[in-house]
C-alpha cells in the first residue's frame, strides 16, 4: 500500500516509499530459513507494516516514527504488534523489548535512505528528529545499518542503495557495520519498479541479507561477491577494469594555474551522473578536470562511452566507467573518430585521419558486446 496519506515533502524527509509486493516476497524467502520460535522479527520503519506478516510462533513488531502509518499498520492486521517511535533515538533492545539473550533477532524493511547532501530533490530534505551520536551520518540508511548493529540483530534482510556497498567511501562510511556483518545474499533491483522514484535517474537497489559475523566483511569482499539479479545473471565488481586505473574523475587542486591551451573535461562520478553531465567542455570551472594529453585517447573512450550508456543494465549505474584496454587499444581510431565528429574542435590535438562513420559504428557494436557480454541491456 502506497503511503498516500504522506506529501511529497514529507514522503522525502521520511523516505516513505509503497514496496512492490514482489520485492517484500523476495527479502521473505531469504529470511524464512532462520526462523523458528525462538525468533523476533522487527521492522524499525514499517510504515503500513507492508514488509511484517504473522510467521508461526516467531514474535513480529513493527516500529515507525509516523503516527499515522502505524494507525493503518493497526487496522491492516492484529496479528503484528506495532508501535509509534524514534527508531534512531536511544537505540537498544531493551527499547525494543526484545530479550537480551534466547531470541534470534532478525531485522527486515525498506528503512529510508535520504542523503541530505544529494542534490536531487535538496530544497525539501530537512531532517528534524533526534538520531543517537554514534549512528548519525549523512543519509539515513546508514544510520538505520548502524543502528541494527547497535542491535546486534542476527540476520538483517533490507532494502538499500547498492551504492553504500560498491562505492569505497560509501562502505568506510559503514566500517561500526560491516566489522560485525557479512552479506550473504544480495538481489540487485532498479529503483525504477518504484512507482514514487520512476521519474528520477533509475539507480540500484540491493535486497540485502546480512548475517552477523565477528570477522565482518572488507572492500575486497564486496569487490569480489556475486551480486544477484532477478534474472539470475551474476554481477561482479571485479570482471571488469575501470577507468579511474588511467584517468582522473575529479579536479585537482595541483591544476592551478591553468596554461591557455588546456582542455577541460567534466567531473566523472558515476556511470548515473555521467548520463546526466557532459563530457568535453570547452570552458574552466570548479567542475572541470584539466585533461593530461598524453591520456586524452581514455577521454575519448569515456565520451563515446556517454553515447553508448544504453547498453548497460541499470545496476552499473553507481559504478565507474569499465573498459577493456587491450580491447580499446584495438580500437581506438573509431574511438577517436567518433569523438571528433560530436566535438570537432578536438581533431588537432589527435594524430590520426578519422574513418567512416559506418566502420565506426560496426566497430563500437563489437567492442560493446565483447566487454559488456551477458550484462548488455
Amino acid at each position: 500500500m502506497s503511503q498516500e496519506h504522506l506529501d511529497y515533502e514529507d514522503r522525502v524527509n521520511l523516505g516513505s516509499y509503497y514496496t512492490p509486493p514482489k520485492f517484500v516476497q523476495l527479502a521473505w524467502e531469504l529470511i524464512k530459513p532462520y526462523i523458528d520460535a525462538q525468533t523476533t522479527i522487527i521492522d524499525t520503519a514499517c510504515g503500513y507494516g507492508d514488509f511484517l506478516k504473522n510467521y508461526g510462533q516467531a514474535h513480529t513488531i513493527g516500529y515507525d516514527i509516523d503516527e499515522d502509518a502505524i494507525k493503518i499498520a493497526k487496522k491492516n492486521t492484529d496479528k503484528v504488534q506495532f508501535f509509534r517511535t524514534n527508531s534512531l533515538h536511544n537505540v537498544s533492545r531493551e527499547k525494543f523489548g526484545i530479550p537480551q539473550q534466547s531470541t534470534r533477532l532478525i531485522v527486515v524493511g525498506n528503512p529510508p535512505y535520504n542523503d541530505r547532501t544529494s542534490l536531487i530533490r535538496n530544497k525539501i530534505k530537512q531532517v528534524d528528529f533526534e538520531i543517537d551520536g554514534d549512528i548519525t551520518s549523512r543519509d539515513l540508511g546508514i544510520s538505520f545499518l548502524r543502528s541494527y548493529n547497535k542491535l546486534e540483530a542476527d540476520h538483517i534482510c533490507v532494502l538499500h542503495p547498492l551504492s553504500y556497498l560498491i562505492k569505497q567511501t560509501n562502505f568506510k562510511h559503514l566500517k561500526e557495520f560491516t566489522a560485525n556483518y557479512k552479506l550473504i545474499d544480495g538481489v540487485l533491483i532498479s529503483s525504477g519498479e518504484f512507482p514514487e522514484s520512476a521519474k528520477h535517474t533509475p539507480f540500484p537497489i540491493i535486497i540485502a541479507f546480512y548475517q552477523r559475523d565477528t570477522n565482518g566483511m572488507d572492500y575486497d569482499y564486496i569487490r569480489s561477491f556475486q551480486f544477484r539479479t532477478e534474472g539470475e545473471t551474476r554481477f561482479c565488481l571485479s570482471d571488469f577494469e575501470y577507468i579511474t586505473s588511467y584517468i582522473r574523475k575529479y579536479p585537482s587542486k595541483q591544476d592551478n594555474p591553468i596554461p591557455d591551451d588546456s582542455l577541460f573535461f567534466w567531473t566523472m562520478r558515476d556511470i548515473n551522473a555521467l548520463k546526466r553531465n557532459r563530457t568535453f567542455v570547452q570552458n574552466y570551472s570548479s567542475n572541470t578536470i584539466v585533461i593530461d594529453k598524453t591520456k586524452l585517447d581514455y577521454y575519448a573512450y569515456v565520451d563515446v562511452f556517454k553515447r553508448n550508456i544504453h547498453r548497460l543494465p541499470f545496476y552499473f549505474g553507481n559504478c565507474d566507467v569499465p573498459i577493456d584496454d587491450d580491447l580499446f587499444k584495438q580500437s581506438k581510431h573509431c574511438f577517436i573518430s567518433d569523438t571528433i565528429r560530436h566535438h570537432p574542435y578536438l581533431e588537432k590535438h589527435f594524430q590520426i585521419e578519422p574513418i567512416d562513420k559506418k566502420q565506426v559504428e560496426s566497430e563500437l557494436e563489437i567492442y560493446f558486446g565483447l566487454l559488456l557480454d551477458r550484462h548488455q541491456a
